[in-house]
């Protein structure tokens, strides 16, 4: 074949397969069989593999990934990605609409008694935006902060229904200059129950949910991973298009239709605010019914130039809100109440259920956190409750339907003896504690997974089961133990081979010079969380003047009491608790002090609380920012909280903060705040 014949040939297959590839994916109707469609494809990479330079920037070959990165870099956003602001209760809908027609009343009459809305279901997926020139994919990213996301762009083009060309049946301007897609990805509950299958028989975790799980796929190195995973995408906004202007928010979705994309069907234009509200009633009654998760009804107003006018705020638009649907609840049956024995001795009371589908996810157990709980919801072996998951993502029971409890329940009492060691059990406060400390399997079990764990002493590969070999084989009594395994303890650990090995003896060697207030939180103190560690790692400057220290120089550190500054002396004054320390230092672990650099404190004087998910970075890398900004970092809600910083899946802590009106930011704010835009 000649190198004219091969161009020509190339871009007749390319087009061939984008077609067919539509047909398929958004269309769903396929014209040829998968077999034909196979034969194109093998020869389209055939001949890209003899002229590589012919090559197109859209081939439809690009969908099986690249080779893995090193990284995502960072890019600014066409325009800000604005979040939406989350309403739960329709009073709360009602206000948004009296804000929007106060908004748009005018002396020029514009005002009119009746707004319009569009109404379509809100995805629980990933945030995209795609950048296409002249009609071809040139990048896709993650929102990040709203302003500045990942560039994901060769895991994106993996997916079948983002356009690697936007399609000549849409718009022309689509053809030409620059246009920005706003959309979600997102995994289809079909592939999500069998992705967690395959997790779950190859030993791996499963996600807790199908939002999680396309996140994940979206944000993988390796392309060829996202690929695999067959994920969907939708689109539903054009954020910019420098030859295309779009009247209202249903003529922007047929265009984004016909350039190709997968446009969801069910948005509606509602003649006012009451059809919005039985368009959210319908959907909610269909959602269980959906190939897709969604959270709620997305509502706008149906003029573009009404949206102009109202504008936005610093994060969300005045034009358009998400009407969240209320947390699903399911009926199932307690089989059993299982304690568990925490690393502080807590005996927590979880109760084995009946497995039931909530939110798209099997939910089998459900913590009952502590007696007084257990009593007042008076939940008992053999009785059939309401679960639901907290935040979309905690499994807790509702309540007791007792009026279906079997005769002859007997109310459940926490028991006096430890359920692993056999110790005694005291009551501390609402808690039951075994008193056997580390010589109890189960707590040791948790503690030396705590200072493992990554945002501690970081080892990687030490968890859980590695954590129960090594006990079980009495190969680990004391944290000190951890520098003392050989490969030859390793080898007799089932998964262990040689490779394996040879990265836990890494792992566990670059653990040696953690920074002080991370050694200090892995060490497990009671009170002593990743806030307080570096309000000590930061007045002591190192280890050994900490070990002397009495309560009352404690107490003269801000934001430490009586109660943490006893538990801290306790802790070093521990005979048991000195040797372990010494022994760590004999093996060379050796905390390294880093003082807070000096700068500006834009949160000085601040008391911040985080709840919910985080995108653009760690709870405890925030909740440093924080503390470098100058605000004290608290964990729960309060009249001395002052800010909360609120993500996905914000449960309780946002409503306390809301009734206590306290002010609520997002991710994006707080980033803003602390000066890293």
């Amino acid at each position: 074949m000649t190198r004219a014949e091969a161009k020509a040939r190339i871009a007749e297959l390319a087009s061939e397969l984008h077609e067919h590839s539509h047909r398929y994916h958004v269309l769903d109707r396929p014209t040829i069989s998968d077999a034909q469609y196979d034969r194109m494809f093998k020869e389209l990479q055939s001949l890209e593999e003899q002229f590589p330079d012919l090559k197109p920037a859209d081939s439809p070959t690009l969908r099986v990934g690249a080779a893995p990165r090193a990284g995502f870099r960072k890019v600014r956003h066409v325009r800000p990605m604005l979040s939406l602001d989350s309403l739960m209760e329709e009073s709360e809908v009602r206000e948004f609409d009296a804000r929007v027609r106060k908004g748009l009343r005018s002396d020029e009459g514009l005002f009119a008694e009746a707004v319009g809305y569009v109404a379509e279901p809100k995805f629980d997926g990933l945030s995209i935006e795609l950048v296409y020139e002249d009609g071809v994919l040139v990048r896709g990213s993650t929102r990040g902060d709203g302003e500045m996301g990942e560039d994901v762009t060769e895991n994106l083009r993996t997916i079948r229904a983002v356009p690697l060309r936007l399609s000549a049946n849409g718009p022309k301007g689509g053809q030409r200059g620059r246009v920005a897609v706003r959309g979600e990805a997102l995994m289809p509950l079909a592939e999500f129950e069998a992705l967690n299958k395959r997790l779950i028989e190859a030993s791996d975790e499963p996600f807790a949910n199908p939002r999680n799980a396309a996140a994940g796929a979206v944000r993988q190195l390796d392309p060829g991973i996202t690929a695999s995973r067959r994920l969907d995408f939708f689109a539903y906004e054009v954020m910019d298009a420098e030859h295309e202007r779009f009247a209202t928010p249903l003529a922007t979705l047929e265009a984004l239709r016909g350039w190709g994309f997968h446009v969801e069907s069910r948005a509606k234009l509602c003649a006012g605010l009451d059809e919005v509200l039985e368009f959210h009633a319908r959907l909610m009654e269909k959602r269980d019914r959906l190939p897709y998760e969604i959270d709620g009804v997305v509502i706008k107003v149906d003029r573009v130039d009404w949206q102009d006018l109202l504008g936005a705020r610093s994060r969300s638009p005045r034009w358009a809100v998400a009407y969240k649907f209320p947390p699903r609840i399911e009926v199932t049956k307690v089989l059993d109440i299982i304690v568990q024995v925490g690393r502080t001795g807590k005996l927590t009371p979880v109760a084995a259920l009946q497995p039931v589908d909530v939110s798209g996810v099997t939910v089998s157990r459900a913590t009952l956190h502590n007696q007084d709980e257990l009593d007042r919801k008076d939940v008992r072996i053999g009785d059939t409750v309401r679960v639901r998951r907290a935040g979309d993502v905690i499994p807790e029971v509702v309540e007791v339907l007792k009026d279906k409890r079997p005769r002859g329940t007997e109310r459940f009492e926490l028991p006096g003896k430890c359920p692993v060691c056999g110790a005694a059990v005291e009551k501390v406060g609402a808690y039951h504690v075994c008193t056997n400390g580390l010589s109890c399997r189960a707590q040791l079990q948790g503690h030396i997974e705590h200072f493992a764990w990554r945002g501690a002493m970081d080892i990687r590969g030490l968890g859980g089961r590695t954590v129960h070999q090594l006990i079980e084989q009495g190969l680990v009594k004391d944290l000190a133990d951890l520098y003392q395994l050989t490969p030859i303890d390793l080898s007799g650990l089932e998964g262990f081979a040689e490779k394996s090995i040879e990265n836990m003896m890494s792992a566990i060697e670059a653990s040696k010079r953690p920074r002080l207030d991370r050694f200090l939180w892995a060490l497990g103190i009671e009170h002593v969380g990743d806030t307080v560690a570096r309000l000590l790692a930061d007045h002591y400057g190192a280890l050994e003047p900490l070990l002397e220290a009495t309560e009352d120089n404690l107490q003269q550190i801000k934001g430490i009491g009586p109660e943490v500054a006893d538990a801290v002396r306790r802790f070093f004054a521990s005979p048991r608790n000195r040797k372990v320390l010494d022994r760590l230092a004999k093996a060379g672990v050796k905390p390294v002090a880093e003082k807070r650099a000096a700068g500006p404190q834009p949160l000085a004087g601040e008391v911040v609380v985080f709840t919910g998910g985080l995108e653009v970075m760690s709870r405890p890398e925030a909740q440093r920012k924080a503390e470098a900004a100058g605000a004290q970092v608290a964990s729960g809600v309060g009249k001395k909280v002052t800010l909360v910083v609120a993500g996905p899946g914000a449960g309780s802590k946002l409503e306390a903060a809301r009734k206590l009106g306290i002010p609520v930011i997002d991710e994006a704010a707080f980033i803003r705040r602390i000066g890293e835009r």
